[in-house]
């Protein structure tokens, strides 16, 4: 089973850029559904991103789609996600997560049985 660990996170003023890295180990993570997601205080944990095994496009969160980019980095086992022009509403621990999710169900969190621990984000205006 492959185990996940997030970096990246930090704090940044609004129209900001960072970086975050999901490290797998375990097992080679091109071989998996991987998407992050991210939580706010008192709200539920919401979809932003996947690369989902079915298709070779990447699919994003209304909210977040021109400004973050997902992507897989197989020599180092790493699935990245790029956040520029980052909003205070992006402020969120964000999770990256993988699983056999499927077409119907890839945007829910349900749908993934392994996750990260997780790394902060805040941004400020």
């Amino acid at each position: 089973q492959v185990q996940l660990v997030e970096s990246g996170g930090g704090l940044v003023q609004a129209g900001g850029s960072l970086r975050l890295s999901c490290a797998g180990s375990g097992r080679s993570v091109s071989s998996l559904n991987m998407a992050w997601f991210r939580q706010a205080p008192g709200k539920e944990r919401e979809f932003v991103a996947a690369e989902p095994w079915f298709t070779s496009i990447a699919r994003y969160a209304d909210s977040v789609k021109g400004r973050f980019t997902i992507s897989k980095d197989n020599s180092k086992n790493t699935v990245n996600l790029q956040m520029n022009s980052l909003k205070p509403e992006d402020t969120a621990v964000y999770f990256c997560a993988a699983g056999a999710a499927t077409r119907s169900n890839y945007r829910d969190y349900a749908a993934y049985d392994t996750w990260g621990q997780g790394t902060q984000v805040t941004v400020s205006s």
